[in-house]
């Protein structure tokens, strides 16, 4: 099943500091909703784990990210994968900047392509999900932006530097989240899901995932 989504955004400051901010996992990946976790394999290539719930599988997804396009200050783009038990999700992300008057302007768009169950378990709400998970996960970025989070030192978290191959942050929730009433990438919780807590993986277990009531 395939998906697609995008929006844009304005935000007060330099093309080259929105650039460094999105090409930086040390900086934007602990402000996604629901993040667990991040290993950096080199400066292009990188591994974000959220905590996701898709009506009775729940557990953590493998989120594998590639900068595939990087172009200072104008344009990036990523292409990743998404693994869990139940399925996979193949995607897409592009950022495309550019000067306006109140200092940048943001296009971003995506495209996804969804396999195995979780095409039969979702069904029709992939697309809204899609979208809705997408949008919170920009809004964690731009807050991020505004606010001056993604300005502080990775070492301030206990992160490694780039290309050092090891486990930078884990567990470490979003300083800006409010836990999202759906986990990312392609979620929906269950109202009878309780029963299906004996499924979670340990790791899940330790960390529970927030759902929509």
């Amino acid at each position: 099943m395939a998906l697609q989504f995008g929006g844009e955004f304005e935000i007060q400051r330099a093309l080259e500091e929105v650039y460094d901010f999105l090409s930086d996992p040390h900086r934007f990946g602990p402000v996604l909703p629901y993040f667990r976790g991040l290993t950096v394999a080199d400066e292009r290539n990188f591994e974000v784990k959220v905590s996701v719930g898709i009506s009775h599988i729940r557990g953590m997804a493998d989120v594998k990210l590639n900068l595939a396009e990087a172009d200072r200050p104008r344009r990036l783009a990523y292409r990743g994968r998404g693994s869990l038990a139940g399925g996979s999700v193949d995607f897409n992300a592009r950022f495309d900047l550019e000067p306006n008057s109140k200092g940048s302007k943001v296009a971003w768009k995506g495209e996804a392509q969804v396999f195995g169950v979780l095409t039969s378990i979702a069904g029709g709400l992939l697309q809204p999900l899609a979208q809705k998970n997408a949008q919170k996960a920009i809004d964690g970025l731009r807050a991020a932006l505004e606010s001056g989070v993604g300005d502080q030192e990775p070492g301030v978290s206990g992160q490694s530097p780039v290309g050092s191959g090891q486990l930078s942050v884990l567990g470490s929730p979003s300083p800006l989240a409010t836990q999202p009433e759906l986990a990312p990438p392609l979620a929906a919780s269950s109202p009878d899901s309780e029963g299906a807590n004996s499924q979670t993986s340990a790791s899940a277990a330790e960390t529970p995932v927030q759902g929509s009531e």
